[in-house]
């Protein structure tokens, strides 16, 4: 496990990095849902933020894109402060439920969102060209024509990632897009999250509660009640723990963070006992 100290023990962040958080925290109703979390988001790679639902990390992807109130400590995204109007046209953000018009064809309803991020007649080759480009990424060429409404949920949510695409983000932050598919589908998407990498050099960071996606990360993020457990390589991981899988690595850690807790808490009681 490498906690905040051991990360900051180990020396600067990467000079190639996308996004760079320092004692990170967001309160939701008084409660701390991150807990002043350190990590960082290499350029051009895949970065996994795997852990169980409820963890914080849809809450950790919106502080990201710059949509999560009451943030605290420092957050730097593509070299600007998270929220910074500058980097609206930088990011594409996918969120777990897909943002599509039902009654709008997928072809409509990519030219509705290509004309809100380039506008006027100037730009209506441009438009053409990006909608025409993220309609085939997303594998969606036989049901251009097809309403959103009639369309699977896995298709839906290829829309949604479309329209995530149109303006060729720098960063593309998914919540959990696997969730719900069939293996082929899956698949597929991983096979896209990885030529939009090495091809665009487009940085991803891909939320899932699936330890088996793991695997096809470049990094990891192994989350757990708003506190980042561990940051490095699957192979790294596995290595460090000793274990065949990052699944078994994730388990490892969460129980010895239990220990930790649990220590900490007896040596608290005996230090208040009269």
């Amino acid at each position: 496990m490498m906690n905040n100290s051991a990360r900051q023990a180990s020396g600067a962040p990467p000079k190639r990095a996308a996004v760079i958080a320092q004692a990170l925290t967001t309160t939701r109703a008084d409660r701390q849902v991150l807990r002043g979390i350190d990590f960082t988001i290499p350029t051009a790679r895949i970065t996994g933020l795997l852990g169980p639902s409820g963890c914080g990390k849809t809450t950790l992807m919106r502080a990201i894109v710059g949509t999560q109130a009451k943030v605290g400590g420092t957050l730097q995204v593509l070299g600007r402060p998270a929220g910074d109007p500058a980097l609206r046209s930088r990011i594409g953000y996918v969120t777990q439920a897909p943002s599509v018009y039902d009654d709008l064809t997928v072809r409509q309803n990519l030219d509705y969102f290509a004309a809100v991020l380039l506008p006027g007649r100037a730009h209506r080759h441009d438009r053409r060209n990006a909608v025409d480009r993220a309609v085939e990424d997303v594998d969606l060429t036989d049901h251009a024509d097809t309403l959103a409404g009639r369309l699977s949920g896995g298709q839906r949510s290829r829309v949604s990632l479309a329209v995530a695409l149109l303006g060729t983000p720098e960063l593309l932050v998914l919540d959990e897009p696997t969730v719900g598919l069939d293996p082929v589908l899956r698949r597929d998407l991983w096979d896209l999250f990885h030529r939009l990498a090495a091809e665009r050099g487009t940085t991803l960071l891909v939320s899932s509660h699936v330890m088996d996606e793991a695997e096809r990360c470049h990094r990891l993020l192994l989350m757990r009640e708003g506190e980042i457990l561990a940051e490095d390589t699957p192979e790294a991981l596995r290595r460090r723990n000793d274990t065949a899988t990052v699944e078994e690595a994730f388990l490892h850690l969460v129980d010895a963070a239990n220990t930790r807790a649990a220590q900490a808490a007896a040596t608290t009681q005996e230090e208040h006992r009269p």
